[in-house]
């Protein structure tokens, strides 16, 4: 029962990394994974607190990714909260391309809700269009990172579960 209980934990935790390019929380969910293991006796409270640990810096990590480059670009305080709502409206209207089509439009919306933000603020087509570029990199490099810290914490709990 114990190697089935692994087999699917993992599989969980690989459909935990699919969530976070359509800006779910995917890490936290792989999180929970690792605490069910835990509390299943298959690994150690140390690893499920170094996950818990882990998945808050890659969070806090991911903030000042986005406020560092929010920075670089020019951009304000208000386009970063135009660049969630237009991502999440994005995510919402979806590309008629399975999977990918909802990734495809956050991104864009995400442009256009910092750039449309920040044009009301600045009146200014060309830096309006260089903080929603600067706000889709941000969020690529985040969506990196996290995919990246989820992939190494899926590493450990297999090797702990093998192991």
């Amino acid at each position: 029962m114990s190697f089935w209980i692994s087999i699917l934990a993992v599989v969980a935790m690989f459909v935990g990394v699919l969530m976070i390019p359509f800006g779910l929380p995917g890490l936290w969910f792989i999180v929970v994974v690792t605490l069910g293991l835990v509390l299943a006796g298959e690994v150690g409270w140390t690893l499920g607190l170094v996950v818990a640990g882990v998945a808050a810096v890659a969070e806090l990590a991911e903030f000042g990714v986005v406020a560092r480059f929010g920075r670089a670009y020019g951009g304000s305080r208000k386009a970063f909260w135009g660049a969630v709502v237009g991502g999440m409206l994005g995510l919402f209207v979806g590309f008629p391309v399975p999977v990918i089509g909802p990734v495809i439009t956050a991104f864009i919306g995400t442009f256009i809700g910092a750039g449309a933000v920040t044009l009301l603020e600045t009146r200014s087509v060309r830096r309006s269009a260089r903080v929603g570029w600067g706000v889709v990199l941000a969020r690529t490099v985040a969506v990196a990172l996290k995919v990246g810290v989820s992939l190494a914490v899926i590493v450990a709990v297999g090797l702990a579960l093998v192991l």
